[in-house]
């Protein structure tokens, strides 16, 4: 029975995958035949009371679905977890970073799921946990200090954090001698001294160079600064702060297919433009609904979509989508329009005036609604 109700309405316009959804959550009710016709019935209504009319003005009603809500989200960064070293930017300053398309967000974050077993026993965490986070020199020291005489830094290794983390002595000592080549490193009694090898050694190099070796990662992936486990319905996931999306994928254990960054620039490298612009949706709709605010699904995806449809991640900006625009009148009217005006003199550019905004600033019919069409009508031949 569904099943021919399913052809009838699909035959009628509504998408495939609507009418397989109703049909399985009556199936799941145990609805009747009369009850289910009722469903799809009702479906159809819904769907073409949803459609967007030819030549209605989307881009205008995106625009006032976000501005209006735009002006009651806060601005604050919320503290992930009740832990005051995972920060993310929400409100309105993330969505301006979303729509901006700036290259590095606030606040980057990664959310790293597991694969089976390990999404269900905490036994695995602590070793996953150190493969992923990024370890630093400065967290394996007890001391490090200038000595201002010899113009060198000495530094004493911490053993006891060193077991903590699973590091070896002889691999952190590799590790910082091939992070440069500016510097030697030789054994002084229960310590180490780094001596420059440049010519002139001045007091400011030297404090440049202990503030560089301070940072030289030990272990873990870079730009990841922190991980926690985080328990979402029956499995346990990792919440980091930071983002290395291409190389987080690699490790074994974290399942790939899930695993996200907040940042888009990344998701489009690692995954693609489609992945980027799944991206900017759902962390917009997170975003909005965050600040419990309802916005339409579609204007979110056309923004996506406005982003995106280059094959790269271009802002709602001067720089970006704006700047592409075809009409010469629609570029001036947004920002700087003397140099819009001349460079498009110099190239000898024509308008077709095509857009809404060019035909406003000349008084002409906008191609929107009613003007969009264009009329030819038959006149009725005069009688003689």
């Amino acid at each position: 029975m569904t099943e021919i109700l399913i052809n009838k309405y699909s035959e009628k316009g509504v998408p495939l995958p609507l009418l397989q959804q109703a049909s399985e959550e009556s199936k799941k009710k145990k609805l009747t035949a009369a009850q289910t016709n009722k469903v799809f019935q009702s479906l159809e209504s819904k769907y073409k009371e949803a459609k967007i009319h030819p030549g209605e003005s989307i881009g205008i009603v995106t625009a006032e679905s976000f501005g209006e809500p735009g002006t009651q989200m806060t601005l604050r960064t919320f503290h992930f977890a009740g832990v005051a070293e995972v920060n993310v930017t929400l409100g309105l300053p993330r969505l301006i970073e979303l729509f901006d398309a700036r290259k590095l967000p606030s606040t980057p974050l990664m959310e790293i799921y597991l694969k089976k077993p390990f999404n269900k026993d905490e036994k695995h965490l602590e070793k996953i946990i150190s493969k992923i986070a990024s370890i630093k020199l400065t967290e394996v020291l007890s001391e490090i200090a200038i000595n201002l005489l010899k113009s060198t830094i000495e530094f004493k290794l911490n053993k006891s954090r060193m077991r903590d983390f699973g590091i070896k002595e002889e691999e952190v000592i590799k590790t910082i001698k091939e992070s440069s080549k500016t510097f030697e490193l030789t054994p002084k009694d229960d310590r180490y001294v780094i001596t420059s090898k440049n010519a002139e050694v001045t007091l400011p190099l030297i404090y440049q160079l202990k503030e560089k070796i301070k940072i030289i990662k030990i272990k873990g992936i870079a730009g990841i600064e922190q991980v926690l486990p985080k328990k979402v319905g029956k499995e346990i996931m990792l919440i980091a702060s930071g983002s290395n999306l291409a190389e987080v994928i690699e490790i074994d254990e974290v399942d790939g297919t899930r695993t996200k960054s907040n940042n888009p620039f990344e998701m489009a490298k690692v995954l693609g433009i489609e992945a980027a612009r799944q991206a900017v949706m759902n962390e917009s709709s997170s975003v909005i609904k965050e600040q419990g605010l309802d916005i339409d699904v579609r204007h979110i995806m056309f923004m996506a979509d406005l982003m995106t449809t280059s094959g790269s991640i271009k802002g709602i900006t001067r720089s970006g989508i704006t700047s592409e625009k075809e009409s010469v009148l629609a570029r001036a009217s947004f920002e700087t329009p003397i140099k819009h005006l001349i460079n498009a003199s110099l190239k000898g550019e024509v308008d077709y005036l095509n857009s809404v905004v060019e035909n406003v600033m000349l008084n002409q019919p906008i191609p929107l609604g009613t003007g969009l069409p264009g009329l030819v009508t038959k006149l009725k031949e005069e009688k003689k």
